[in-house]
């Protein structure tokens, strides 16, 4: 799966401020960078004409989601 670039920065972050706060701060920005990711898939395609909210997460997720081990 590919790494984002707030993914990526959690990683170093984590290893740093690995307190409860910054795990909050990290989960909006990753809920904020989901949302950011899904619209410019849903928008920035407009050859496919209406894309619904399901596909836009399910390309989020074959592309960005990784698995639970």
């Amino acid at each position: 799966m590919k790494q984002t670039a707030v993914e990526w920065l959690v990683d170093v972050l984590l290893h740093y401020h690995n307190t409860e706060y910054s795990k909050r701060i990290i989960d909006q920005a990753k809920q904020m960078e989901k949302e950011q990711i899904m619209d410019a898939w849903k928008y920035g395609r407009p050859y496919l004409g209406n894309v619904e909210d399901r596909d836009a997460e399910q390309y989020y997720n074959e592309t960005y989601k990784k698995e639970k081990k």
